[in-house]
């Protein structure tokens, strides 16, 4: 079982609002393909939402702590990452990938505490049936706070806990979780070990960026890792590029 993050700055130019990093989607197409056509089974795709959510959903506000009752707005952000999707899906089954769709805005809910309620038998059957779920960052309802973001990261770590992955990868547009001369974490098993490195994105983000992609997998019992879209395959056959967090 294997969970795998295209994080939107890897697929979009996230500092042009929603436009495609056609070029850089279609190489992970292929390194999925290829990977799948090798004999891997159980995989989930997540992606994150680039110049698409992101620019959305701050162009309103919202966040994954500050929400939102305009449904124009719920419709404006959740309509973007649709369409990304969709960019994402097209790739992978005109390759030969059985990619099918699931729309968090559909299913996930926060409650009353923030807590992210997100069922995943759905998830499952869909993998018990041979296909690739894609999943994406999106807008969900907030009791209390109308709807927030939910970050790919944090459905990555719900899917990863519910449906007991093995491997957790994460492609980003660096090579790994960078330390303060610009050169690799080989691993990180404590966040305080990294947190002087770690600053916000350069780009819009909403989600918290490297940090908070780093505190989101400590918390999970599957090894994970980060690592650059060259070192995509490589992790898809069973390597441990970049930096591992456990």
């Amino acid at each position: 079982m294997m969970v795998l993050k295209l994080g939107g700055s890897v697929i979009t130019e996230k500092e042009r609002p929603e436009t495609l990093d056609g070029e850089s989607l279609e190489r992970a197409a292929d390194a999925i393909a290829a990977a799948r056509a090798d004999g891997l089974d159980d995989l989930i795709v997540v992606h994150g939402g680039g110049s698409f959510g992101h620019h959305n959903a701050s162009e309103h506000g919202v966040s994954t702590t500050n929400g939102t009752h305009d449904a124009s707005a719920i419709l404006e952000i959740h309509g973007a990452m649709k369409t990304l999707n969709q960019f994402v899906l097209s790739r992978l089954v005109d390759r030969d990938v059985q990619a099918v769709p699931v729309h968090p805005f559909s299913t996930a809910h926060r409650d009353v505490e923030a807590r992210l309620e997100f069922p995943t038998e759905q998830v499952e059957t869909m993998l018990a049936e041979g296909f690739v779920p894609v999943l994406h960052g999106d807008v969900i309802a907030h009791s209390g706070a109308g709807a927030t973001v939910v970050s790919g990261d944090e459905l990555v770590a719900e899917l990863a806990r519910a449906l007991a992955a093995d491997r957790v990868g994460l492609c980003s547009t660096v090579p790994g979780v960078l330390d303060e001369n610009d050169a690799v974490v080989d691993r990180i098993s404590d966040f305080g070990s990294v947190a002087s490195a770690l600053g916000a994105s350069e780009a819009t983000d909403v989600t918290g960026g490297m940090a908070g992609k780093v505190r989101t997998l400590l918390d999970i019992d599957a090894e994970a890792s980060i690592f650059g879209l060259d070192a995509l395959r490589t992790f898809l056959d069973g390597s441990t590029p970049g930096t591992t967090i456990d």
